[in-house]
């Protein structure tokens, strides 16, 4: 044991966690703007771990889309392997958190949605989760009190409060687990508040949870 936890420290948890497992629509405002129904149930979708993008690394626009849109979530790590934990004990399994961003090329998003097929090449991509510094859950007291924004080149775009999430933390949680085994170092992001827009190459987006922490990136064009 001491050999792998010290091979994988939850601090760098993105370099090893597995899986990223997403909320589509957890904030009124947002499923207004978006001109959605409000769920009556979670919507999820999973990117893949080379979606991670850390700090000092940019954001990629992929190939394809002509309109990439910054989502701001705050993401929940996972300490231990859970599997259909019941929502009374979910925040037992849960080892911090960290601020995420579900780069979404929304162009594309909306041709699935018209013809009904999997949100994949919508949200999937390489660096399509610009991820913070993790913070351990002694940091937070309480997650559903936390007020996150974002700046692209300065200028505000996206502020929220966690408290007027739709599906509270360990309802999602308990939720997922029951889909798919949850382990150490995976991540959910609990989804985005209102005022989602476009960023294009060269755009410095700034990110943070007020009084937490703050981070950055710089959007490019990949080599390829």
């Amino acid at each position: 044991m001491g050999y792998m936890a010290a091979s994988r420290p939850l601090s760098r948890f993105w370099e090893w966690g597995k899986n990223i497992v997403c909320v589509g629509r957890n904030y009124a405002d947002h499923v207004r703007e978006m001109q959605s129904a409000a769920p009556s149930e979670p919507v999820l979708f999973l990117k893949p771990s080379t979606a991670y993008a850390p700090e000092g690394s940019p954001v990629l626009v992929p190939a394809y889309t002509r309109n990439l849109h910054h989502e701001l979530e705050l993401a929940v790590v996972m300490g231990k392997r859970c599997c259909a934990v019941p929502e009374a004990a979910a925040m037992d399994y849960v080892a911090g958190y960290a601020l995420c961003l579900d780069m979404t090329a929304r162009d594309v998003q909306d041709e699935c949605k018209k013809k009904g097929l999997p949100w994949t090449l919508a949200k999937s991509f390489t660096a399509s989760c610009p991820v913070s510094a993790f913070v351990p859950k002694e940091k937070i007291r309480d997650p559903h009190n936390l007020k996150l924004w974002l700046k692209v080149n300065g200028e505000l775009r996206q502020e929220g409060e966690t408290s007027s999430m739709i599906f509270s933390i360990p309802y999602i949680i308990s939720y997922v687990s029951k889909i798919m085994t949850l382990e150490e170092g995976d991540i959910i992001l609990t989804g985005t508040p209102k005022g989602v827009g476009p960023v294009k190459e060269n755009d410095e987006i700034q990110a943070g949870i007020h009084g937490v922490l703050s981070m950055k990136f710089k959007v490019e064009r990949p080599e390829y």
